[in-house]
């Protein structure tokens, strides 16, 4: 009784492969005969290909393009530095926007230089 049931569904399955109109291909999911939108690389406008394709800022490159503007080194993911859409190696992006002088200027405080003169100003001795 189940044996005729799925020798029924097994013969309705090959009848629809094969129809005498014209033999039906099916296809993987995963294929699809859409064409592919084609990226072009931030720094040379060029295709890129997927194999070739790394992403960096919302940025696409080629893996040979990703390179540190100051020195042109080439760049990997986990050695870069973004600044305002250029990208560098760490040690020239330290190099180059490191910033001089102390915490306190960063946080909008005055420097302790200029407390020190006042208080030198303010006792009227001032060491040579």
């Amino acid at each position: 009784m189940f044996q005729d049931a799925g020798a029924a569904q097994a013969t309705t399955s090959h009848e629809a492969k094969s129809s005498p109109s014209g033999s039906t291909v099916q296809r993987s999911k995963s294929f699809s005969l859409r064409a592919q939108v084609k990226e072009a690389c931030a720094a040379c406008q060029k295709t890129v290909y997927p194999m070739e394709r790394l992403v960096a800022d919302k940025l696409v490159f080629h893996n040979s393009c990703f390179c540190c503007k100051h020195c042109h080194a080439k760049l990997s993911l986990g050695s870069y530095a973004a600044l305002h859409g250029e990208f560098y190696c760490k040690p020239h992006f330290q190099q180059l926007f490191k910033s001089k002088g102390n915490y306190d200027e960063g946080f909008g405080r005055k420097q302790h230089k200029e407390l020190w003169a006042h208080k030198e100003v303010a006792s009227g001795t001032k060491t040579a």
